[in-house]
Formats: C-alpha cells, sequence, structure tokens
C-alpha cells in the first residue's frame, strides 16, 4: 500500500471517528432550562415519571450529615432506588424519621437513635418529598426530594436551573421550593426546551 493510499485510509478513519464521537454526543439529549421565582432558597426541578419507562437505581450511596445540629445538606435530591447513608457527625445521639412520603403518612419511618461516627442508611423507593425531623432535637429539619426520574437539578440563588441530558420528547416538570406549592408544566424537548415557574404558599 502506498504512502498517499495509507494517508487517505488514515483520513477517512479520522473522519468516521468524529462523525461516531458527533452521533454520541447528540445521543445524550438535550436540556430543559428555565428559572424558578417566589420563595427563597434552592429549588429541586425535575421531570416526572415517564409513562413506560424505568431506571435503574443508583449503585452509588449517597450521604447525608448530621453536623453541628444540622441536615447537611439541608435540602438533597436524588433519583428514585438511591440509598442514602446518613451519618452522624455530632457528639450527641439523633433521631431521624420522617412523617411521610410525598404526603403519605403511610409511608413514615424511624431510623432509631445512634451516636457519633456511625452510619445507617434507607433506600428510597417512592418518588417525592420526604421531611427530615429528629426526635432528639425539634429545631432540625431536613427535605430529601426523590425524583421518579434521573433528569433534575437544583438551581442557583437566583432560582435559574438546568437539567442536562434529557431525550427528545414530552414530559412534565415540577419545581419544588420549600415552605412553597410545587407546580408542574408540560414540556416538549427537541434538542432543548425552555420552561419558567412561579411559585406560590
Amino acid at each position: 500500500m502506498s504512502n498517499r493510499t495509507n494517508t487517505l485510509s488514515k483520513a477517512l478513519l479520522g473522519v468516521l471517528a468524529v462523525g461516531v464521537a458527533a452521533v454520541g454526543l447528540a445521543a445524550v439529549g438535550g436540556s430543559v432550562t428555565g428559572k424558578v421565582s417566589g420563595g427563597r432558597g434552592p429549588a429541586i426541578v425535575y421531570i416526572d415519571a415517564i409513562a413506560g419507562k424505568t431506571f435503574p437505581a443508583p449503585a452509588k450511596h449517597v450521604v447525608i450529615d448530621q453536623k453541628s445540629l444540622l441536615f447537611q445538606p439541608h435540602i438533597m435530591a436524588v433519583p428514585l432506588g438511591t440509598t442514602l447513608d446518613f451519618l452522624n457527625s455530632d457528639s450527641v445521639q439523633h433521631n431521624i424519621f420522617w412523617p411521610m412520603v410525598a404526603g403519605n403518612k403511610k409511608l413514615s419511618h424511624n431510623m432509631g437513635t445512634w451516636p457519633k461516627g456511625e452510619i445507617r442508611s434507607f433506600k428510597f423507593d417512592t418518588p417525592g418529598v420526604v421531611p427530615l425531623l429528629c426526635n432528639v432535637h425539634p429545631e432540625m429539619s431536613g427535605f430529601v426530594i426523590v425524583s421518579p426520574t434521573p433528569y433534575f437539578a437544583e438551581s442557583d440563588a437566583s432560582g435559574a436551573f438546568k437539567i442536562e441530558n434529557v431525550p427528545d420528547g414530552s414530559y412534565t416538570v415540577t419545581a419544588w421550593r420549600e415552605g412553597m406549592k410545587p407546580q408542574s408544566k408540560p414540556v416538549t424537548v427537541t434538542g432543548g426546551a425552555a420552561v419558567e415557574f412561579s411559585l406560590t404558599k
């Protein structure tokens, strides 16, 4: 094979590699961007359950710490099926419980009491908002938002958000913020989409 043929073959392979990479990137999907107004603090925005579509539970555990008599972080969003490790970094005992999941009091749960340095874990298999409390310290509170899909994001301080890697399609998008009523809106993603939320109490 001549040097010229070798050069042409390499060039064609390079073009093919770029094409395959481009297709791979395109397959990742678009994004849903927007802004949440009303209320203060971070907002969680997520795509609701998609008919006929399920997602594997994450293998990696996520940690919520109990430190300085606070849940840290105060608000955490996780995909459905996530196992949370509740760590106690305080020198006092804590007793974590939640009175409901997504408003359903039948799904209340008490994790018990444990000392500093220990972890207790729980797998969240029901989507929705989980209010965290402590029986020992009533001033403590936090929230876990269990997204029914892996498509979710936390807003910045201004309320702006971006959900990435969303396949094209029609969805329902929900915005949640502490102390405000959640709001849902339809959205159609074709490479990208934008949606605005105005929350009220």
